[in-house]
This record gives C-alpha cells, sequence and structure tokens, in this order.
C-alpha cells in the first residue's frame, strides 16, 4: 500500500474534508487491497451518510483481516442498521453472536433490529446480555425491555445500575424501589425510603411525582401524600378543568333499565379480581339493569378461564381498539353508569374513562385510593375504607356501601378440607402464624412487627409466601439483622388456589402487612377460617383488613396500634382456646355474615346505582351519599 497516498486521504478525513478523502482512497483502493484502506473508506462513507456503502466497506475490510474481522463485522452490521436494512443487520449480527455471546455492543444492535421487525423471541434471547453492561445506552433499553418483567433476577441488577447512573432522577429511583420490594431487598429499600423522608423533610415533595400511585401505596399511609404519586403513563396529565362537568351535561338518552359498564383487562374467572366479584355479577337484577363487560383482558388469560365468562352477560371486546375507539363504542351503547374495576394499578385502561364516555363514572375495587388524573364521580368503598376524614384528599365523591366495599364470592370458590401439616412440612408442636401476602408488601415496618412477635411469642413460627432463592434469602437476612434465626422461619410457595386454601387451614392465625393490607389475601384466609389480626389504618390501602373482619363480625382483631399489634399476637400464641373460638367464629358466620354474602352485596349495589342514577337524571351534580343497610338476615343464604 502507498502509505504517503493512505496519509493524505487521513488527513483529509481529519480536515473534515471528507469528498476529498474519498476520491483519494477510490484512487487507492484501485491499486491495493490493504484492510486499513477499506475502513477508512467506511468511515468517510458514514460521514458522507451513505451507511450502507459505509457497511459494505466494512464487510471489505473484515474479509480482509481475520484478526480484526469481528469489530469490523459489528461496525457493517450497525451501519446496515442505520440504513434501515435489518436483514443484512441481522445476518451479520447472528454470526456474531456464536463469537461474541455477551458482547452488550452486539446485543444492543441485535435487540433494537429484532425490536424493530417484530420479533419477540429473538429480542429475548439478546436482553440479558444488555443487563451486564455499564453503557447507558444499553441500560435504558433493557430497561424498556425488562419493563413488565417481576420474576427475572436481571432486573435488580438492572434498575439497580440504572438507579446507580441516575441519582438524582426520581422516577429511576421509583423504579429501582419497586424491583427491590419484589426481591425483598430490604438494604436497598432502606436506603431509597430514608433518602425520601429526607427529601419530605427539606419539604421536596415533588419527588413523589416520580412513582406510580400504587408503588406509594406500598410504604406510604399518608393520604395528603398518596395524591402526589402520579406517574401513572398516560394519567400523569391534569384533566382539563370543568371536563368532568362538561361530559355530565353532555345530553344522554336514558332508559326504563339502568345500563351498567364493567371495564377491565382482568374477565376470567381465575383473576383475584373475578375471584370476588362473580357471583355478583351473575346475581344482577337483569330486569332492572342492563350489564355489559367492556373486555381487553389478553387473549393468554382468557384461555385460562374455566367457562364462567359465558355467564356474566354480554362482554365487548377493547382490546384492539384505541382509547378513543374504545370510547365511542361504550358511548354507542348508550351505556349510564361506567365502571372502571383497575384505577392505577398494571395493565388499566383507565384513560377511556377520560374521553367524557358516560353520564356517571365510577372507581371500584381495582385501586384502593383516589385515581388521580382520572375523570370519575365516585368512588365506592364503605365508612371504614372511606371515613369523612378521607373525603380532602378525594376528587370523587364517596359511595359507601353499609357493610364491605369487597364483594365475595361464596359459589365458585373452592373450600376444600385442610392440608394436613405433615404434608406442608410444617411442625406439629409450633404456633404458626401464616403471612401470605405477596412480597412487595412486606414493608420495612412488616418486618419489624413480625420480627418483634417471634422473639415475644417463642413457641411460634412464621410461615410466609415466597418463591424464588432471591426473595427468600434476602428476608431471612433481613429478619436475622433483627434476631430472628432461619429456624422460626417457613416458606410456602405460590399454588393453585383450592390447595391455597386447603393449605391455610394448617395454620394458627394470620398476620398483615403494612400500610398495604391483604385484600383479596385477607378474604381467602377468612374463607378458609383462618383468623386475621390487623392494625387500624390510616388510608383506605391500609383499612381494608378492618373492613373484612367487621364484615365477618371479628373486629376484635383489629389492634389500635402497632404495639397492641405485636401484644395481641403474641397473646393469641399462649391461648389456644382463643383461636379455637376465632375459627369457630368464622365458621358460624361464613354463610350468615355479610363478607361472603353476594346476593346481599349486590342488592347494595345495585341500590347504589340507583342513587347514582337518579341525581344524574335530575341534573344534580354527583355528592357523598350512604346506601342504607337491607335488614339482617335471619338465615343462612347457604
Amino acid at each position: 500500500m502507498n502509505r504517503e497516498v493512505f496519509a493524505a486521504a487521513r488527513a483529509a478525513f481529519e480536515q473534515g474534508d471528507y469528498v476529498e478523502a474519498l476520491t483519494i482512497l477510490n484512487d487507492l483502493i484501485g491499486q491495493t487491497n490493504a484492510p486499513e484502506s477499506f475502513v477508512l473508506l467506511g468511515e468517510t462513507l458514514e460521514k458522507l451518510g451513505l451507511p450502507s456503502d459505509a457497511a459494505d466497506a466494512f464487510k471489505q475490510a473484515a474479509e480482509l483481516d481475520a484478526c480484526a474481522a469481528p469489530g469490523h463485522l459489528l461496525r457493517a452490521a450497525e451501519l446496515y442498521f442505520a440504513a434501515g436494512d435489518d436483514d443484512q443487520a441481522q445476518l451479520i449480527g447472528m454470526g456474531l453472536l456464536k463469537i461474541l455471546p455477551e458482547d452488550p455492543a452486539l446485543a444492543f444492535l441485535l435487540a433494537r433490529s429484532f425490536r424493530r421487525t417484530g420479533e419477540t423471541a429473538l429480542v429475548d434471547r439478546v436482553k440479558h446480555t444488555l443487563v451486564s453492561s455499564d453503557e447507558m445506552a444499553h441500560l435504558t433499553l433493557a430497561g424498556e425491555l425488562f419493563a413488565e418483567e417481576e420474576r427475572d433476577p436481571a432486573v435488580l441488577t438492572l434498575f439497580r445500575k440504572l438507579a446507580a447512573l441516575q441519582p438524582d432522577d426520581p422516577y429511576t429511583q421509583f423504579k429501582y424501589m419497586a424491583v427491590a420490594r419484589d426481591f425483598c431487598d430490604y438494604e436497598a429499600l432502606a436506603r431509597l425510603e430514608e433518602m425520601l423522608s429526607a427529601a419530605l423533610a427539606r419539604g421536596s415533595l415533588a419527588m413523589i411525582e416520580g412513582e406510580t400511585g400504587y408503588s406509594n401505596l406500598l410504604h406510604c399511609g399518608d393520604e395528603r401524600l398518596n395524591r402526589l404519586a402520579t406517574n401513572n403513563g398516560d394519567l400523569s396529565a391534569k384533566l382539563p378543568p370543568g371536563q368532568p362537568r362538561q361530559r355530565r351535561v353532555r345530553p344522554h338518552a336514558w332508559a326504563e333499565k339502568i345500563r351498567i359498564g364493567y371495564l377491565s383487562s382482568d374477565l376470567w374467572d381465575d383473576h383475584a379480581t373475578m375471584r370476588l366479584f362473580q357471583s355478583v355479577l351473575e346475581a344482577h337484577d337483569r330486569d332492572r339493569f342492563e350489564v355489559t363487560l367492556y373486555c381487553y383482558t389478553p387473549e393468554r388469560f382468557i384461555g385460562f378461564d374455566g367457562g364462567n365468562r359465558q355467564k356474566w352477560g354480554p362482554i365487548v371486546s377493547l382490546l384492539n381498539l384505541s382509547d378513543p375507539q374504545a370510547a365511542d363504542v361504550i358511548r354507542s351503547r348508550r351505556t349510564d353508569i361506567l365502571v372502571d374495576l383497575k384505577g392505577h394499578t398494571g395493565g388499566s385502561r383507565a384513560n377511556i374513562l377520560n374521553q367524557m364516555v358516560a353520564p356517571v363514572q365510577v372507581a371500584w375495587l381495582g385501586f384502593p385510593g383516589s385515581t388521580v388524573n382520572i375523570d370519575v364521580d365516585y368512588v365506592i368503598g364503605d365508612p371504614i375504607v372511606l371515613p369523612n376524614t378521607s373525603k380532602p384528599h378525594y376528587h370523587e365523591k364517596f359511595c359507601r356501601l353499609p357493610e364491605s366495599y369487597q364483594p365475595n364470592d361464596p359459589v365458585y370458590r373452592a373450600l376444600p378440607p385442610s392440608a394436613s401439616r405433615a404434608e406442608l412440612e410444617l411442625p406439629e408442636d409450633r404456633f404458626i402464624f401464616a403471612a401470605f401476602n405477596t412480597a412487595r408488601k412486606m414493608s420495612l415496618a412488616t418486618l419489624d412487627l413480625w420480627a418483634n412477635i417471634l422473639r415475644n411469642a417463642e413457641n411460634a413460627v412464621l410461615w410466609v409466601m415466597l418463591d424464588g432463592e432471591i426473595p427468600r434469602a434476602n428476608f431471612l437476612a433481613a429478619m436475622a439483622t433483627r434476631d430472628v434465626p432461619a429456624d422460626r422461619i417457613f416458606f410456602a410457595p405460590k399454588t393453585a388456589y383450592t390447595a391455597h386454601i386447603a393449605r391455610l387451614q394448617a395454620a394458627d392465625i394470620g398476620l398483615d402487612t403494612f400500610p398495604y393490607n391483604g385484600h383479596t389475601t385477607t378474604s381467602d384466609k377468612l374463607w378458609a377460617g383462618l383468623p386475621v389480626l390487623t392494625v387500624r389504618g390510616t388510608n383506605f390501602a391500609s383499612r381494608v383488613s378492618e373492613s373484612l373482619l367487621n364484615a365477618i363480625g371479628l373486629s376484635q382483631l383489629v389492634a389500635e396500634t402497632p404495639a397492641d399489634f405485636v401484644d395481641m399476637a403474641v397473646q393469641l400464641a399462649k391461648t389456644p382456646a382463643t383461636v379455637d373460638a376465632l375459627k369457630k367464629t368464622i365458621s358460624d358466620n361464613r354463610f350468615r355474615a355479610p363478607l361472603f354474602d353476594a346476593q346481599r352485596f349486590c342488592r347494595h349495589l345495585e341500590r347504589a346505582y340507583e342513587m347514582m342514577a337518579e341525581r344524574a337524571r335530575s341534573g344534580q351534580s354527583p355528592e357523598h351519599f350512604d346506601v342504607p343497610a337491607l335488614p339482617a338476615r335471619a338465615t343462612p343464604f347457604r
């Protein structure tokens, strides 16, 4: 190769005279096949905005220099990708994957290309390699790819790195906090919550805006602060002032029957929502109410349905419609009252309610708090979860059912005989506290209370539902720092629902979580005959167990303070006769008390809808109201 000519081409390139560099290189390449010339040619063509031609040059360089070929080919693949030629980019990239299986730059290229061509399985093949990188671009893409993952341990590593790289970004910090909860990384949670507390002490409330409403409830029982957690995707923008009133005054043709629409992505019979709701749904009086389910449940979940969907009434799929299109469909059916069952929870399409769909819009069941930035008139609760003191913290008006806001299914819910402690590998001679709420609800405050109980109830053990080596190891480590040895902890995996109800009966007392109580988990325990101990709460999410206990006649299991909670648990562990009496109360009340009385609940719910409709028909604005209770049952309902 003529070194002087090559040097002239390099000098022209470095001076930014890319046309001159290209002219010199074209003459030089006609005389020699030196790989350096093709590398410089590729760099020059890239500067001239010719990525495909540049990629060809790097491919040629790779053919001429076997030692440097992987680097040249990766550059070629990146340039083909930049040119929009995914076929060539993927062809080269997949070849390189055999020799560079752990290369983050290659994974970054392939993940973007496969994502662009819609080949999800191939994206999954390379996305874990991105997590091994320390490059911000690589980790940011990994964050997008792992956004819906909850159980993959790589997620914890990924968001730990992103949080370290973006210490002042509240959105990243709160995402890390959410992931840390799922993996019981209590050391990380302690640091993050301390950081948040320090910000709040300085009066810096803006930081909370980086947190989702649901995530905030997992550690914050302050209703004033709960409303500030507004990182809820499309629902982060405030509603235009006056929109709710504009929606309510739009012309609407009311009919004799009240047309109710339920909006959800959880419409399959093994989902927790439907385990609560399906018998109430079937109990609706079709002579007075026309009920439609507006469904955006993913097809893969509908496939798990055992056949009950067909009993619930007309189902209108919104799955493949945009939010405005979905709103048009609901409006076209002249829906009077639209009830959103999701709120600020995963997979929600509550933005449909922001399209001015129905004259009455309601939030119920899915989200235990104010649905900030969603256009709803009422939130359905009860006097316990929504006391008068909560009114200033809600834009919704309260519709309070008389006994509990939570429906419960006594028809399809399994009630098998108790599993034995032997088959569950539990000790026969110990008092067993069961804590079966999801890992993310096991807050630092909850751990402190549980540990305090175990330290003072020497014959007791804690049976906790956790899956995965990392969460279990982190949980044991956290309890060890609280002077609770590993032999006091027994783990239960997730299991099928019938088996879950059977095993709950082998425990003595259920322990609640704070500030986010068990909701369906608490009613499952009570259905199985297991008493649950809780503490009087300070917001909706922390008052649910009290509501459920009250509705089955066990209000004495609501402790006034955390210290009382510990004392009550320790005392129960010493008095098995008291525990037996509590279990007998559940057995006596299961088919008599309001908690599992779906028919009674439905009648109260229907009266609520009638009261909403009466105000709307007469042109009155929504207002707080309480549904009057029916006379108490004189005989069991089952």
